[in-house]
């Protein structure tokens, strides 16, 4: 069986700015400034400024895809990603659980 080996960088907390966020989205500096402020997307609390964690760059992503490709609303979109995360996250902790 042979093996692929993937390399990827970790980037935590305040990684990106918003143009950063949009241009990973493939979305409009617009459309990030609007989801931030209807609550759909949150900055980095630290940073005082427009910064984002990877985890919201996960976020949007799923967001702008949900918007896309099944015209959902904003707040609609961002409700099917809250449930996508709350599966993962119960599916990593059932995991755990499992005996080995």
């Amino acid at each position: 069986m042979a093996h692929e080996t993937h390399h990827a960088q970790l980037l935590g907390d305040a990684a990106f700015t918003d143009e950063e966020l949009a241009r990973a989205c493939g979305v409009q500096l617009t459309w990030v400034h609007e989801h931030v402020q209807a609550g759909v997307l949150s900055l980095d609390s630290g940073s005082g400024q427009w910064r984002f964690a990877s985890t919201t760059l996960v976020r949007a992503r799923r967001i702008a895809r949900l918007e896309s490709d099944f015209d959902a609303d904003p707040q609609l979109a961002a409700l099917t990603a809250d449930l996508i995360e709350e599966v993962a996250e119960l599916r990593r902790r059932l995991a755990a659980l499992q005996p080995r």
